[in-house]
């Protein structure tokens, strides 16, 4: 009994030392965890670890047991953290395994790892099977975490890898067959249809794609959108309409940039207006240009529901690439598409702001407006 009590006394002195010295930007990072566990957030699990004092276990967020107090609770960022403590990992939601998500996000990256590599699409039944899924749970499982089908995710990659054979073969030819396709004929038919252009234009840096621009006043400023044949390719938001000119010029070198007449006017303050009511911005056709990787974190920016925010950890999580955090907010930063493609919802993983690209105050404002309605 004595030596219970002694290392009882030894945890709340931990605890009283870790509280009087906890800086204000992790105690605001605790508050936020403690929020994760009151929720029992499964999307926090791997994040961190709440070890409790009184007890001497730690547990993952989403831990069924009850709820201890607030006061008793210490956070870790690694299980082996709170084991050097003294504490033992829980039994019940066993902390010191993988989760249930993590499982799940492992075998969808082991999906795209095979997709990235394949020449021709795997079938759905040979995918499930390796996530040791059924074929209809394992279709849901991929889309919820990637934001796009399978064959989605196998376009997108194979996309480009034929990019970046074309900016390094010295021929068509040559390209089309470093990219995985069998013949030329389907590589001709898949650039047609990705990008909108033949692959010779492609090679040359965009010649012959023609982006028609316009612009319209906001409350953040000037909005430049530029329109391809599919939709908005890009969205900017500067304080100056010469400003946003020239980011689309260089995002655009080798196109043909033209002003856009009443239509494209009407178009423009469609996206403006996205920034009252970003709902429309479902309405709007996209024409999204990115990696494999960059394409799934701005899928699952568009599922950030509106008014709310998710931290980078969440995103990468939501893709099944936990770990991929710096990565995710590489892929916010490269966003082409200001509004529509919301990077603007991603903040820190202490709720404050991040970086964004059109400024700090531009994303304040969009937070704030966006909380109002959603």
């Amino acid at each position: 009994m004595a030596t219970a009590m002694a290392t009882g006394t030894a945890m709340a002195n931990t605890k009283a030392d870790h509280r009087t010295h906890t800086p204000a930007g992790e105690a605001a990072m605790d508050d936020a965890r403690w929020q994760s566990v009151l929720a029992r957030d499964e999307a926090a699990d791997g994040t961190f670890v709440t070890a409790v004092l009184t007890t001497g276990i730690y547990c993952r967020p989403s831990c069924p047991a009850r709820h201890p107090l607030r006061r008793n609770v210490r956070f870790f960022a690694l299980n082996k953290e709170a084991e050097a403590e003294g504490f033992r990992p829980c039994k019940r939601c066993k902390p010191n395994e993988p989760s249930r998500r993590q499982v799940t996000a492992m075998a969808v990256e082991a999906a795209c790892r095979t997709l990235d590599a394949a020449e021709t699409p795997p079938t759905l039944s040979v995918l499930a099977k390796a996530a040791g899924m059924s074929p209809h749970h394992f279709h849901r499982t991929f889309r919820a975490h990637t934001g796009l089908t399978p064959r989605g995710y196998f376009d997108a990659a194979r996309a480009e890898r034929t990019q970046t054979a074309l900016r390094q073969s010295q021929t068509v030819t040559g390209a089309a067959f470093a990219a995985g396709f069998s013949s030329l004929s389907r590589f001709y038919d898949s650039a047609a249809t990705r990008f909108g252009m033949a692959p010779a234009a492609m090679k040359a840096g965009g010649v012959g794609e023609v982006i028609v621009v316009a612009q319209c006043q906001s409350r953040l400023g000037c909005v430049t959108a530029a329109f391809s044949r599919k939709g908005v390719c890009a969205v900017r938001l500067t304080d100056g309409p010469q400003e946003g000119a020239g980011h689309l010029i260089a995002g655009f070198p080798h196109a043909l940039i033209v002003p856009g007449g009443p239509d494209f006017d009407r178009l423009v303050k469609a996206v403006a207006a996205t920034i009252e009511e970003p709902q429309l911005a479902e309405e709007l056709p996209l024409d999204i240009r990115g990696t494999a990787f960059q394409e799934r974190v701005w899928a699952a920016l568009r599922a950030i529901p509106i008014g709310t925010t998710a931290t980078y950890s969440q995103v990468a999580a939501a893709i099944g690439a936990p770990r991929a955090h710096r990565a995710v907010a590489k892929a916010c930063a490269d966003n082409k598409i200001a509004l529509l493609v919301p990077c603007h919802r991603v903040v820190r993983s202490d709720g404050s702001l991040a970086g964004y690209r059109w400024g700090v105050e531009r994303k304040k404002t969009l937070i704030d407006l966006e909380k109002a309605v959603g």
